[in-house]
């Protein structure tokens, strides 16, 4: 899912990044309602690594093609979506700095697709189905995993989309959908089982500390509360 330098114009990767920053200054803005005394820095900073050590390791899918934790529906369960949107900003541009995971370039990109749309679809899916779901402890991890599953494929689907406009490479824009959004639905299904395990463990040690848990008890109407 990292995007690679050269992979796309200079053109949209400039736009995706002006795209990202102004998303990251709302993030910035909305995410300190979301801090609690239990859900301060310290947790805060505790989850965004657990998503940086997710994102480095790699697990195989199919025919040699591996895939990885996005962490970002996990990440706004536990700490909410503006403050997740947030470390995934911090997390993907340490990647492409210090770890070339990620073209510098393309951070722009990178923060698009797995810190906003994964991310905002991701927790938008999650509230829905919490909100359909029975309040019950295991309708979060439930929740979570259906939102998680969801969110790579998106976010397939939008590197696709940017793809087609600005791509420099003489591919065939069908045939990347096709691909990307294939393998992404099988990707997913780690992503959907790792987040739901991390949710539900938290929901039966220290349920305070999932701020979904929340959504769940109060069935919210509003998606970005």
């Amino acid at each position: 899912m990292h995007t690679p330098d050269g992979l796309l114009d200079h053109t949209t990767e400039i736009s995706m990044g002006l795209v990202a920053a102004g998303a990251l200054t709302v993030a910035l803005a909305r995410a300190p309602r979301e801090f609690t005394a239990v859900r301060g820095p310290a947790y805060i900073g505790a989850v965004a690594a657990a998503v940086f050590a997710g994102q480095m390791m790699n697990f195989p899918v199919a025919s040699g093609t591996s895939g990885h934790l996005i962490g970002g529906v996990l990440a706004a369960v536990l700490i909410g979506p503006w403050t997740a949107m947030i470390c995934m900003a911090i997390i993907l541009t340490v990647q492409a700095v210090v770890f070339a995971d990620g073209g510098i370039g393309a951070v722009g990109v990178n923060y698009f697709l797995m810190g906003i749309v994964a991310v905002g679809v991701g927790w938008a899916l999650f509230r829905l189905v919490a909100r359909a779901l029975p309040r019950r402890t295991w309708a979060a991890p439930v929740a979570a995993g259906i939102g998680a599953y969801l969110s790579v494929p998106a976010a397939a689907l939008g590197f696709s989309a940017i793809y087609a406009l600005g791509g420099v490479t003489d591919v065939d824009p069908w045939m990347t959908t096709h691909a990307m959004v294939g393998w992404h639905l099988l990707i997913g299904i780690g992503e959907a089982l790792i987040t739901a395990t991390a949710v539900a463990a938290l929901m039966a040690w220290q349920p305070q500390l999932v701020r979904g848990a929340g959504v769940v008890r109060r069935h919210d109407v509003a998606v970005f509360a």
